[in-house]
């Protein structure tokens, strides 16, 4: 039997993916420009801390709101 590769993406692979769902991002966080999203890089504190900036909520709110968008697209 054959084993799966475990691929780790490079940092190029995780910034085209990140560019993609952008779209996913600005729908759920609408007061996010597109601007901001992409400067996150997909860093989870990044964004965390832009949400929770944004929306005037506790970074607890944000992080748990992050880390379900986060699991939904797989990134």
């Amino acid at each position: 039997m054959t084993q799966p590769s475990s691929h780790i993406p490079s940092g190029s692979e995780i910034s085209g993916l990140w560019k993609q769902q952008v779209g996913s991002a600005k729908i759920l966080w609408g007061k996010l420009t597109d601007d901001e999203i992409l400067r996150t890089e997909g860093q989870i504190q990044k964004l965390a801390g832009l949400v929770q900036e944004r929306y005037a909520i506790t970074r607890e709110i944000a992080d748990q709101q992050v880390a379900e968008f986060m699991a939904k697209i797989k990134v």
